[in-house]
């Protein structure tokens, strides 16, 4: 007989928006405003019963089990309400590591999101956004689903706009990405002042989907250029070709988003940048966080 299970599907993300500052948070984290959207790519977590945690990526990545952030999030959330997190969580990866897709993130909220279906808890109540901003800063801005603004470390919610939908490419150069802790220690040793995000504000608040994309910054992006050329090899095509409206790294890299003309351009783009032998992926922005698609196990 089969076992029970529940199956959530969870989205990435790109930054619009980041500003990041060398001011520090109460708990020494650095004070980050961004705005973050959800793309049409998704990781896939299966949580079935178990004798104890455990969790597996397929295919497999390199991080020990439990220091995926699925793992931290179940094990955060059981310790706060004083239960056992007895689950196998089974993650089939298609957003890649190190990107700044936020795919272990995304992850992670996916774990809280099924855990409180099977726990009878709120998705959005205190136990589980607290969780979610103790495992890390972009776990939050999952759980939300729509465009939102983040204060804080990022993980505070200032404000959520209706969704844009955009044509979008992914670009990632193979190989190790930016080590999101290097970048930010780079970024201190030559920081680099942020741009003002209400002309971004601004356009989400109309709908605008000509004026996001003209909009868009990243006081990250020269910090990741610089740790992977690879990523301004990437960059310095992606800008330069037709159909592309604007781009910029994500968070703190390695991947590369560009806005198109359409999601055939999206897709074009996507299929040259294989060929130049990068990780791609034509798709569009959309609005939605984690969402349960099947659950034969809470009943």
């Amino acid at each position: 007989m089969a076992l029970p299970q529940i199956v959530v599907t969870t989205p990435a993300k790109v930054n619009l928006y980041l500003g990041v500052s060398t001011e520090r948070t109460p708990r020494g984290l650095h004070a980050v405003r961004t705005v973050m959207t959800a793309v049409d790519l998704v990781d896939t977590l299966t949580l079935q019963p178990a004798s104890t945690l455990e969790v597996a990526c397929v295919p497999s990545v390199r991080c020990a089990p439990r220091d995926n952030l699925a793992a931290r999030a179940a094990l955060v959330l059981s310790e706060s309400i004083d239960r056992v997190p007895d689950v196998r969580i089974v993650i089939d990866k298609r957003i890649p590591s190190q990107a700044g897709l936020g795919g272990g993130s995304s992850d992670a909220a996916a774990t809280l999101v099924a855990l409180a279906r099977l726990w009878d808890l709120d998705p959005a109540g205190p136990e589980v956004v607290g969780a979610a901003r103790a495992v890390g800063a972009d776990v939050p801005f999952f759980l939300y689903g729509a465009p939102a603004l983040m204060g804080g470390a990022g993980d505070v919610l200032e404000r959520t706009f209706d969704p844009v939908e955009l044509p979008v490419v992914l670009v990632r150069p193979l190989g190790p990405g930016v080590d999101t802790a290097e970048a930010y220690r780079e970024f201190d040793r030559s920081p680099v002042p942020a741009a003002d995000p209400a002309p971004l504000v601004s356009a989400l608040e109309a709908g605008d989907a000509r004026a996001v994309p003209l909009a868009v910054a990243n006081n990250l992006d020269p910090v990741a250029r610089r740790l992977m050329p690879a990523e301004e090899a990437v960059a310095t095509w992606l800008a330069a070709r037709p159909g592309v409206l604007a781009s910029q790294v994500s968070g703190s890299g390695s991947c590369v988003f560009g806005f198109c003309t359409s999601r055939a351009a999206a897709e074009d783009a996507a299929t040259d940048a294989v060929r130049r032998g990068w990780w791609a992926y034509g798709t569009s922005t959309r609005g939605g966080g984690p969402a349960i698609v099947s659950d034969t196990w809470h009943g």
